[in-house]
């Protein structure tokens, strides 16, 4: 296996993680502002796209480094705003798939795609995006061959970054670990952002062998590039609870929690708590995540009624596993589409 470092020409060079969480939060509120402010009146009237469109992926982004559903259904909203606005923008219906995607409406963001290409969009991103909904409802042989034609088309970071996540989900660890190094090594970038999402999809993958050590050094070369990246947090802090050591993964999720509106990072604090006797704590953890789960559940089903039924079928269990199948709802987007500025 391969640590950081380990095999890497260089280490990338890229902007501190807190700057860049500042001025990601600097971008999203002057663009919203602007965005506001040039809205027409009434939902259905025509729109303009740019701005928009870039508001949405940086939401989208936000919401996924900072663990904010809030992000996504803002997101979520302008995009299906200005896919009514902005009608026979095929670019309007690829950010509203991206969004139905993130919360699980699969067959509806397909839908997009398909009318999307009707208007004559094409073009990696698209690609992308149809290969993310495709592995994620099991068609994997559809998924791993756009993701094999995007890398041999163009082999820059984000498509190499999708096809050793392809490998990674597959379990096919030696073909992944080439692609984590060889996407790491084309990054061109100044973002810390796509790194520290590599990483992390690294340590994932060795996590999910049951290989604590790997899991730990590539979580933690993740929140090095971004220290506010909460699934890295949360993953640590994870392996913390189950090594026994559950000050430490207090210590990590309790100011993720309080600042993430993602029922899972509540609940994994309510577990370590218990773990440490903190128990009234506890409770006060579990009763914020239960009626976090149930609100979710009802606006978002297909992304979080499961993850809530397994919540309330474990009650205030000691047990440190998530209570999810490896990713914390909303799904994380494609890789490709969500790194474009990884080219």
């Amino acid at each position: 296996m391969t640590r950081p470092g380990d095999g890497d020409r260089a280490e990338p060079v890229t902007t501190g993680g807190t700057i860049a969480v500042a001025n990601l939060h600097a971008q999203v509120d002057g663009l919203t502002a602007r965005v506001l402010s040039a809205l027409p009146p009434t939902p259905a009237a025509p729109m303009s796209t740019g701005e928009p469109l870039v508001l949405i992926d940086l939401l989208i982004l936000r919401g996924h480094v900072l663990g904010r559903v809030a992000d996504y259904e803002r997101a979520a909203g302008l995009a299906g705003r200005l896919a009514r606005g902005a009608a026979g923008d095929g670019q309007a219906l690829l950010a509203r798939a991206r969004t139905r995607a993130t919360f699980h409406r699969f067959a509806e963001a397909l839908a997009d795609l398909r009318a999307a290409e009707r208007l004559g969009l094409g073009g990696a991103s698209l690609a992308a995006q149809r290969a993310e909904i495709l592995q994620a409802t099991g068609a994997h042989a559809e998924a791993g061959e756009l993701h094999r034609d995007a890398a041999r088309r163009r082999p820059d970071f984000a498509t190499l970054g999708a096809l050793a996540v392809f490998h990674a989900e597959r379990g096919e660890l030696a073909e992944a670990e080439r692609w984590f190094t060889e996407a790491r090594q084309r990054y061109q970038g100044t973002s810390p952002f796509p790194v520290a999402s590599l990483d992390y999809r690294r340590g994932l993958m060795w996590h999910g062998q049951g290989d604590r050590p790997a899991a730990s050094s590539w979580f933690g070369a993740s929140l090095r590039r971004v220290p506010a990246y909460a699934p890295a947090l949360g993953r640590l802090a994870e392996i913390d609870t189950a090594r026994g050591d559950h000050q430490a993964a207090i210590g990590r999720l309790r100011p993720l929690a309080s600042s993430s509106d993602d029922p899972g990072h509540a609940a994994a604090l309510a577990r370590a708590l218990a773990a440490a006797g903190q128990h009234s704590e506890a409770g006060q953890w579990h009763g914020r995540a239960a009626a976090r789960y149930d609100e979710l559940a009802r606006r978002h089903p297909q992304a979080f009624a499961g993850h809530a039924a397994d919540f309330r079928r474990r009650g205030p269990s000691l047990d440190p596993r998530p209570c999810d199948d490896g990713h914390s709802p909303p799904r994380r987007q494609s890789f490709a589409a969500a790194w474009p500025y990884g080219r």
